[in-house]
Formats: structure tokens, C-alpha cells, sequence
């Protein structure tokens, strides 16, 4: 009896943290450049002494749903949506290059180039910085130019070029800040800066949850789990009565 006991509490273990990944897309539904976690269950036998009739379920991260989101046209100088596969690079809280599709970017107190959330972003030599401007703009290859400030609309000046690059999606994975990061295993050199039309200036990409679809998979998910509770039950009156039989039995 045991046996389905452990394989009942197992899955509801990982039912719960199925659960968990839908809520957090949900709660993501409306961010700016989003993706989606992906998860989903796996079964193995557990090693030890005995018979081999231990069944464990886990729960596993299957990376994150890489399709773009719906483009918002927001006619913000400073929005931009990227083409499929393209990421902005950006420093992260330890100086290290990340990755993010969020593209609604300001201007912060210092005169960098930041996200929403942020972290700088980078540039051919790093940070981008901004001087006082009247006017900014971002071509579509990411070239940023500005009209200085005290400045005609004929005076234009170059302040950088964002980094845009292509990564392989089963190369890199969401950290706890958010963002995209390469692994330790990964190549040591990032990837090059893409060339020619990378973005889309005035717009920004939204998050790719499908709000009906999360819903639906949290439903079944918590069915999912009232069964495998039931089952949990079930085991634990099968192994009451067993025992009863067997002390009248002797």
C-alpha cells in the first residue's frame, strides 16, 4: 500500500509546483517582453535496498516558450520591439552580460540607458550613457541618436548603438532577476552584435502568456491534485483495513 502512497504524495508534491509555474505566468501576463516558464513532470525509480518499486515524480523546468509576444505600438521614442530571436543585451546586478526581450527603455538620473527594471544597457563598449537632450530616437538597426540639448532639429549626434544579439534558446535560462543568462558550460565568448534592421522603434513586445490557456492548466492542475489527495486517501484506508484483517486473522 505503501507503494501508491509514495507515488500519490510524489505527484502532488510536483502537481503544487506545476501550480506555482502557472501562477507566475499569469501574474506575468501583462509585462513587457515576458516568456513564458514551461514545466512538466518526470517519473524515475528511487535507488536503495530492496526491490526496485519505488517510483518518484519531479517536477523539471523545460526552459521557457520562446515565441514572440503581440507587438503594441506605443509611439515612445525610447520603445522598441525586437524581431524573433533577437535579445537586448544588458548589465546585470553582478556586471555580467544578460539578456532580455523587455524593450521599454528610459533614460535614468545618471544618463544611462536603462530597462524598466533597471539594468543598463549596453552598448559597443558597454553602458550606454545619454547627454542632455531635446529629442531621442533609435534606428532600426539600434543606433540611438539625440538633438543635444540647446541644440536645432538639423544637429544630430550619435550616443551609441545597442547590442541586439542572437542566442540559442537552449543555450541560455531565466535567472531569479528576470533576465536571460548564459551557463557556466556555455561558449565563453558572448555572441556577436546582429547587423542591419534588429527592431522595431515605438512599439514593444508583450508577454506571451495566453491568459485562457494558463487558466485552463490551472484548473487541471488543481483536479490533478484533489485526485492524487484522493488517492493519498484511498491508499491510506486500503493499509487500515489490511491491517484489521490481518489482527483478526491471528
Amino acid at each position: 500500500m505503501d507503494k501508491g502512497i509514495y507515488v500519490a504524495m510524489t505527484g502532488a508534491s510536483a502537481t503544487l509546483k506545476a501550480q506555482a509555474a502557472v501562477a507566475h505566468n499569469l501574474a506575468n501576463v501583462d509585462t513587457t517582453g515576458f516568456k513564458a516558464a514551461l514545466v512538466q513532470t518526470q517519473q524515475y525509480a528511487v535507488n536503495g535496498a530492496g526491490l526496485p518499486s519505488r517510483i518518484d515524480t519531479t517536477l523539471q523546468s523545460a526552459g521557457f516558450d520562446a515565441s514572440p509576444g503581440p507587438q503594441n505600438t506605443t509611439g515612445y521614442a525610447l520603445d522598441v520591439a525586437l524581431k524573433p530571436n533577437a535579445w537586448l543585451a544588458v548589465q546585470d546586478a553582478s556586471g555580467q552580460e544578460a539578456y532580455t526581450r523587455a524593450g521599454n527603455l528610459r533614460v535614468n538620473e545618471n544618463g544611462q540607458l536603462v530597462t524598466a527594471a533597471g539594468n543598463p544597457l549596453l552598448g559597443e563598449g558597454g553602458p550606454i550613457s545619454v547627454p542632455s537632450f531635446q529629442s531621442i530616437s533609435i534606428a532600426s538597426d539600434g543606433t540611438i541618436s539625440i538633438v543635444p540639448q540647446g541644440q536645432g532639429p538639423e544637429v544630430q549626434a550619435n550616443v551609441g548603438r545597442l547590442r541586439v544579439v542572437q542566442n540559442d534558446v537552449t543555450q541560455v535560462s531565466r535567472g531569479l532577476d528576470g533576465l536571460m543568462h548564459r551557463p557556466a558550460s556555455a561558449s565563453a565568448s558572448p555572441p556577436p552584435a546582429l547587423a542591419g534592421n534588429v527592431l522595431t522603434s515605438g512599439a514593444v513586445e508583450g508577454s506571451n502568456v495566453n491568459a485562457a490557456d494558463a487558466l485552463v492548466g490551472m484548473i487541471e492542475l488543481s483536479r490533478q491534485f484533489d485526485l492524487q489527495v484522493q488517492m493519498l486517501h484511498h491508499s491510506d484506508d486500503n493499509a487500515r483495513a489490511a491491517t484489521s484483517m490481518l489482527r483478526l486473522g491471528s
